[in-house]
Formats: C-alpha cells, sequence, structure tokens
C-alpha cells in the first residue's frame, strides 16, 4: 500500500514539473512584430477603420528585458484623426503587470491603409447610372488617397456626376445619389396624421434624391412648403 502510494507521489511530483517547463517553455519576450500587430488592431478598433492597416516604427524600440506568458499593449493617446504619420502612446503589460521600464512608452509610426477602390475602364459621362461592369478594382492606400470612391460602394441609386476619363481612379466628388424628383417636375405629396391620409399634387422647385427634404409648391396656393423624397415623384410632408 505504501509502494502505491511513493508511486503516486512520484507521478504526481513528475506531473507537476512538467507543466511548471511547459509554462516556463511558454513565456516568450515581446517581438517587434507583436507590438506593432497589437496597436494596428487597436488603431483599426478605435478608428473603426476598414481595409488593411499596416504600421512601421520610425524610433529605434528595444524590447523589455523579460519574458512572460501573455503579452498586452494598451494604447493609452490616440492622434486626433487617423494618417499615414502618427505619434501613439501606448503601455505593455506582463503577465498583468506594467513593464515598468517601457511604462507609457511613445511610438513614433509610419502608416498605410490598403483598400480596393474604383477605376474606370472607358470614359464615363455625366449623368449616366453608376456601372460596376464599367469599371475595375484597385488597391490604393487610402492615407494618400483619402478622396478615392471604396470598391464596397456603389450601387444603380448613384449616378457619376462629372466625367472621368478612362484608368482614373474614381473619387467621392463623381457620384452622387440618382433624384427621384427633379425640379420642374409635378410630384405627389402625402402627408400622415394619424388615421387619416391625404394627398395631393405639387410642384418641385428643387431635384432631390431619397431621404432628401427639398421644396415644392402647391399649385393652387403658391405656397412652398418642405417635404421629404420617399420613391420616385413622391414625397412625403412629415410632422
Amino acid at each position: 500500500m505504501r509502494s502505491l502510494r511513493l508511486i503516486s507521489l512520484f507521478i504526481c511530483t513528475l506531473a507537476a514539473t512538467a507543466a511548471l517547463r511547459s509554462a516556463e517553455a511558454e513565456a516568450t519576450p515581446l517581438t517587434r512584430e507583436q507590438l506593432v500587430a497589437a496597436v494596428a488592431r487597436d488603431l483599426a478598433t478605435h478608428f473603426n477603420l476598414e481595409g488593411e492597416l499596416q504600421l512601421d516604427l520610425l524610433r529605434p524600440w528595444t524590447s523589455p528585458a523579460r519574458s512572460a506568458t501573455a503579452w498586452d499593449v494598451a494604447v493609452l493617446e490616440y492622434p486626433s484623426v487617423p494618417s499615414s504619420s502618427m505619434l501613439v502612446r501606448v503601455r505593455i503589460i506582463a503577465d498583468g503587470k506594467v513593464v515598468s521600464s517601457t511604462a507609457d512608452a511613445a511610438l513614433v509610426l509610419r502608416a498605410s491603409l490598403w483598400r480596393d477602390v474604383w477605376a474606370a475602364r472607358q470614359p464615363l459621362t455625366v449623368g449616366t447610372t453608376f456601372d460596376p461592369s464599367a469599371l475595375e478594382a484597385r488597391r490604393v492606400d487610402l492615407f494618400r488617397e483619402r478622396e478615392a470612391l471604396p470598391a464596397a460602394v456603389g450601387d444603380r441609386s448613384f449616378i457619376i456626376a462629372r466625367a472621368v476619363s478612362a484608368g482614373r481612379m474614381l473619387t467621392w466628388r463623381d457620384i452622387t445619389r440618382r433624384p427621384l424628383v427633379k425640379k420642374g417636375d409635378v410630384v405627389e405629396v402625402s402627408a400622415n396624421s394619424g388615421q387619416l391620409l391625404v394627398t395631393m399634387k405639387a410642384l418641385a422647385m428643387e431635384s432631390g434624391a431619397q431621404g432628401d427634404t427639398v421644396t415644392v409648391r402647391n399649385p393652387v396656393s403658391l405656397k412652398n412648403f418642405a417635404a421629404v423624397v420617399v420613391d420616385e415623384n413622391r414625397v412625403q410632408v412629415r410632422f
């Protein structure tokens, strides 16, 4: 019986030693790549960035002179806006404890935000409906091409607002919402008040896309009032 207890104790000791060695083996220093990746994730979340954020450290950086099983990098101070050059202040935490030698370190970063944008395959003329088949995706750094139109944007509710030559990237100024109401058109106006629905005809005094507020004129009283564009040649008065 005593032999079984000794064997059991010996096995438990071996298991504990193996677990300790395993935990020690998992302790690693914080690498430059880990630091940059952690800061990139934090910045992307904080600024709600879409695309691939890439960062480089512009100043020498020395890893803390210790190892840990769990590293955490917390950004304490953010720039006002994300850009190609940023200064952030971070706190490095090893196994739940602040690393005193690098506490609240300032990092100077060079950044790029890679994302697909639209470029014209062929010349685009003013007033034509937005058509992805006439476009091609091109990957650019949005920190350098801030006006470029992301390839995730655009459908047939948009039209081309100004001429675009073949090969040129589209910008936000090159498209606009297709107007559902045009100046000078007769539109149907509806107004709800509880269970009561009233409709009438009016003259559009300006053009507008869906959701826009436009001015329309009562053809009888000649009074102008505001209404919201809800559909093709239809507006609604909201109380």
